[in-house]
């Protein structure tokens, strides 16, 4: 019963999918990051179906690449990106590391947040729009997925900047050992999934996200002393960008 409760928990937290509600007690969160990954399959796999369709009716570039952008911001609310834009006001704030933290809870939202965010948009929409083959395709969805794994093992294994807040919540409450072990096969199936399609293309993807994992953990260990909800919204985003734009680099090099 716990565990579908997590599921229900992590489904209502990380997306707008209306799901159960019920309240929400501690026990019931021990599994939830074990679930955090298959918003992301979701999302990916409306992505892969809006494509096909794509294909099929001949709609044109702008329109697909504009949906592959917006599909993720109807499934999650925009939660990670407003995890994303208080990161960004918070990093170009210069500030100490306790000021920092205070402008991550902020409501406002400063002129930094707003370039950055039209910055990820462009190079977002642009990445996309050069990634073709059905099979380029199929690594970039899976990326959704993996994001969120590697999301949630940091969740669990990173020292966390405060000892408040949802994420704090959600990672103390966890069952760590077993999360980890759950989020550590699922990104290996992922990444096999990538590997079957094109072991070369699906290699070089996977290392850009544990590099962007390497970068979030170091950024965030020196600006924040840690991580928080606001840096893991930040997180999937880079992820995911990050994998994009690898994707469409080989995709423009024809390398399959």
């Amino acid at each position: 019963m716990q565990v579908i409760k997590s599921f229900f928990i992590a489904v209502s937290m990380y997306s707008k999918i209306p799901v159960p509600q019920f309240e929400w007690k501690e026990e019931d969160m021990k599994y939830i990051f074990c679930f955090f990954p298959w918003v992301g399959a979701l999302i990916g796999g409306c992505i892969y179906f809006w494509n096909e369709l794509c294909n099929y009716c001949h709609i044109g570039i702008l329109c697909r690449t504009a949906v592959d952008a917006a599909i993720p911001l109807f499934i999650t609310g925009g939660i990670h990106v407003d995890g994303f834009m208080d990161t960004m006001d918070a990093l170009h704030s210069y500030s100490p590391k306790e000021r920092k933290l205070e402008i991550l809870k902020d409501s406002h939202i400063g002129a930094f947040a707003v370039i950055m965010l039209a910055v990820y948009g462009l190079v977002y929409l642009g990445a996309f729009s050069e990634v073709e083959s059905n099979v380029m395709l199929k690594i970039v969805c899976s990326s959704f997925f993996l994001s969120r794994c590697l999301c949630g093992i940091s969740a669990v294994s990173f020292p966390l900047a405060k000892k408040d807040g949802t994420l704090y919540l959600f990672a103390d409450s966890s069952q760590k050992r077993i999360v980890k072990g759950s989020l550590y096969l699922q990104s290996a199936a992922c990444i096999g999934f990538m590997l079957f399609w094109s072991p070369s293309a699906g290699l070089i993807v996977a290392a850009a996200a544990m590099i962007a994992l390497i970068y979030y953990f170091c950024r965030s260990k020196k600006e924040f002393g840690g991580i928080t909800g606001d840096t893991a919204g930040y997180f999937v985003l880079i992820c995911e960008v990050c994998m994009i734009v690898i994707a469409a680099m080989l995709s423009l090099w024809r390398l399959r």
